[in-house]
């Protein structure tokens, strides 16, 4: 899927939010999210941050100058604190201003800058556009994360469709030492075919489902449902998601 594609499902994803967002009282804001220590009114904060800090990187890309997505680690969780309070009203606004910030500038980001190699806040490099797709596991993602009814079963298909596969191959370039619990494992997409061995030797255990039921559970936003391993027992924990792009395949818009 051409990166630039990809706006339009990010405006579309984030107007979802919003309308979640707008259902729920303030009260309700402020009650838990599924993300611990985290309240709904943080998580919202965080994916209007996250635009932000996005936007950072394709400014850097366009300037040529150096902008880190954060300042630091430290900065990005007192803004999400600052902001986790306030009412919806606000809240909401804050979420669809920060998301047409980044969707102007990712539509009249040059070709050219499109390229450019910017870091992400962990360390690794990828060129600009898959900007992009990171902010489309940061809007999908977090939006199960308000634990308000939307679900992995929600995700739209063709956000499935690539970050599902997006997954797997990044969990298979993975060193062993950060597969955790899944190391030794194989993992098929039933619908696609995909697969990632992580060490996995034949007669080894093995995991399968569709791609949505794979995404939800090592994207840590499901508990499995619909994963079957054999031999029978408890799916392993995935490691944290999501992983370092292991590749720029044609299919993320190279």
């Amino acid at each position: 899927m051409d990166w630039r594609d990809v706006i339009d499902e990010l405006d579309a994803g984030v107007e979802r939010i919003a309308a979640t967002l707008e259902g729920l009282s303030d009260h309700a804001l402020r009650g838990a999210s599924a993300l611990p220590g985290w309240s709904r009114g943080h998580v919202a904060t965080h994916i209007a941050r996250n635009a932000d800090s996005l936007w950072n990187l394709l400014e850097a890309a366009r300037t040529g100058t150096e902008i880190p997505q954060y300042p630091s680690l430290e900065r990005r969780n007192a803004d999400v604190a600052a902001g986790a309070g306030r009412g919806r009203g606000e809240l909401v606004a804050d979420v669809r201003a920060t998301q047409a910030r980044f969707s102007e500038q990712a539509r009249s980001l040059p070709e050219s800058a499109g390229s450019a190699p910017v870091r992400a806040m962990m360390g690794w490099p990828h060129p600009a556009w898959y900007t992009v797709f990171r902010r489309w596991n940061e809007v999908e993602a977090h939006h199960v994360d308000l634990a308000a009814g939307y679900g992995p079963a929600d995700w739209p298909e063709p956000y499935v469709r690539w970050s599902a596969a997006a997954t797997l191959a990044d969990m298979a370039a993975l060193p062993d030492r950060l597969l955790g619990e899944l190391a030794g494992l194989r993992i098929t997409a039933t619908d696609s075919g995909e697969t990632a061995e992580l060490g996995w030797t034949p007669g080894g255990p093995e995991a399968s489902g569709s791609g949505r039921a794979l995404l939800g559970w090592l994207s840590g936003r499901s508990d499995g449902a619909g994963v079957h391993l054999r031999p029978d027992g408890p799916l392993p924990g995935p490691p944290p998601w999501p992983h370092e792009p292991s590749r720029f395949s044609e299919e993320s818009g190279r």
